[in-house]
């Protein structure tokens, strides 16, 4: 009788001590294969960075542009790479980071792979403050990227209002979100048929995302909000993954689910509103790099660290591809990453209907 009584016992124990072992090793497993990923990533875009700028109407030979990135070379060869082309580059570098990251972000916290900047309105609500501001003249002397940013950010506030009923859920967030979209997007589209044919044009040029005359002066701007953002995000992402657990679970773990969400909305909100505002309305960046990023790592929820290194190199490589696909033609990045994006929104459509999660 003893013995019959004890052996489940002992199941039990085996079994608790094999959960104890397995999960630590399978999580290492895990964070080895994200290192490795994250540095391949790393690496891709550095070289894909310095590719960007030895190609164009003078041709430059790779180690002479890696030369000139360290600091060193002739004087006409850092002419043409730190004046002319890296500026560029680094925006690009700079704003697919931004828009990988706040993609990760927000569909860590919806739970919800469908969930992007471009998806829910906040990028559609920076360019109807731009084409407002170059068509109306509103708000003209702030410039765009402060339009930009003033525009992602009015749309945020106006989302999370919407969707608040005592809180606000992931689900009301991007219903209200993809509404939003929508009537900025025809509200952007009536300024433009009322607006001048050069105004438009103007307008135009900024609502594809386009990377090109970029300066010094919006790389910086750009660097800083990064510097400020990224650790903020980073920080909040303990947050993010209990949200992903279920409100009721990460309240049980000791996560303020209400000011948590109201945070990472903040957060990812201010990465897309300086992105935009440096480079325009990069579509499908943010939507497509966070899934990669994930399915590369096969983590459970999108990396941020990741995303940011893949939007990077999606920005990059397709403003190289817009620059060099046509000849005589330069097409504004944006172009590009709607191509490829497309049929990439399509396949995740289908996998989440299969698959009947998303919601």
């Amino acid at each position: 009788m003893t013995g019959t009584e004890t052996a489940p016992r002992h199941e039990k124990v085996s079994a608790r001590h094999t959960f104890r072992l397995t999960r630590p090793a399978v999580s290492g497993v895990v964070r080895v294969r994200q290192l490795v990923v994250c540095g391949t990533l790393a690496v891709a875009a550095f070289l894909a960075f310095c590719w960007t700028m030895s190609v164009g109407e003078i041709t430059i030979p790779f180690a002479d542009v890696l030369r000139a990135v360290a600091g060193s070379g002739d004087s006409g060869t850092l002419l043409v790479v730190q004046e002319f082309r890296m500026p560029r580059a680094l925006v690009g570098v700079l704003v697919g980071a931004a828009f990988g990251l706040s993609g990760a972000i927000l569909q860590t916290m919806t739970r919800n792979p469908l969930a992007s900047p471009d998806m829910i309105g906040i990028t559609q609500g920076a360019g109807t403050a731009v084409v407002a501001g170059t068509v109306l003249g509103w708000g003209s002397g702030l410039g765009t990227q402060t339009l930009g940013i003033l525009g992602a950010l009015a749309t945020a506030l106006l989302i999370q209002a919407l969707s608040w009923r005592r809180g606000s859920t992931g689900y009301r967030i991007i219903l209200i979100g993809v509404g939003v979209s929508w009537i900025c997007t025809s509200a952007t589209d009536f300024l433009l048929a009322r607006g001048r044919e050069l105004e438009a044009q103007a307008a135009l040029g900024w609502l594809f995302g386009n990377l090109n005359g970029r300066t010094w002066d919006q790389v910086q701007t750009l660097a800083w909000a990064m510097v400020v953002l990224v650790p903020v995000a980073l920080l909040l992402s303990r947050w993010s993954r209990t949200l992903q657990l279920g409100d009721e679970v990460a309240t049980a773990l000791g996560t303020p689910v209400q000011p948590a969400r109201v945070a990472l909305l903040l957060t990812a909100v201010g990465l897309v509103a300086f992105g935009t505002a440096a480079g325009g309305p990069i579509a499908f960046v943010a939507l497509a790099a966070p899934q990669i990023a994930q399915r590369l790592t096969r983590s459970a929820w999108p990396p941020l660290v990741a995303s940011a290194l893949t939007g990077a190199l999606i920005v990059v490589l397709s403003d190289l591809a817009a620059r060099e696909v046509l000849p005589d033609t330069e097409l504004p990045v944006g172009v590009v990453t709607g191509v490829l994006g497309a049929p990439f929104l399509l396949w995740l459509l289908i996998r989440v209907n299969r698959a009947g999660s998303g919601g």
